[in-house]
């Protein structure tokens, strides 16, 4: 008989729920710099910014917008890309997300001035 106790298998719902590493944090930070040009928000504060993911030669973000048509799409998607390549120099792909936004999603609702 050994003595030697193998290693339990990490679940997988575990390593989902990793910690966010280093390059994440930097990146969330520079994307508070991207703002919302008609709410005059950051895209951070609107909750519009829902993963954040550095892969190897890749970062991925996934983001909603606060409409399903919104006209400042293309420019959002732009400005989030730069800001997640001026901190990670790998190439950014921006995925809108078909789900609905809603000042639910915001970390602090109040910022939008009034309460809902």
């Amino acid at each position: 008989m050994s003595d030697e106790n193998p290693t339990p298998a990490t679940p997988p719902q575990v390593e989902a729920m990793a910690a966010p590493s280093q390059e994440q944090f930097a990146i969330r930070a520079a994307l508070e710099t991207v703002m919302d040009p008609e709410i005059g928000l950051s895209v951070v504060d609107l909750g519009l910014i829902r993963n954040v993911l550095v892969e190897p030669g890749k970062t991925r973000i996934e983001m909603l917008l606060t409409t399903p048509f919104c006209p400042y799409a293309p420019q959002l998607m732009a400005d989030v890309k730069q800001a997640a390549m001026s901190v990670v120099a790998q190439p950014c792909e921006v995925e809108i997300l078909p789900d609905a936004w809603s000042p639910d999603l915001m970390p602090d609702p109040g910022l939008l001035g009034f309460s809902f």
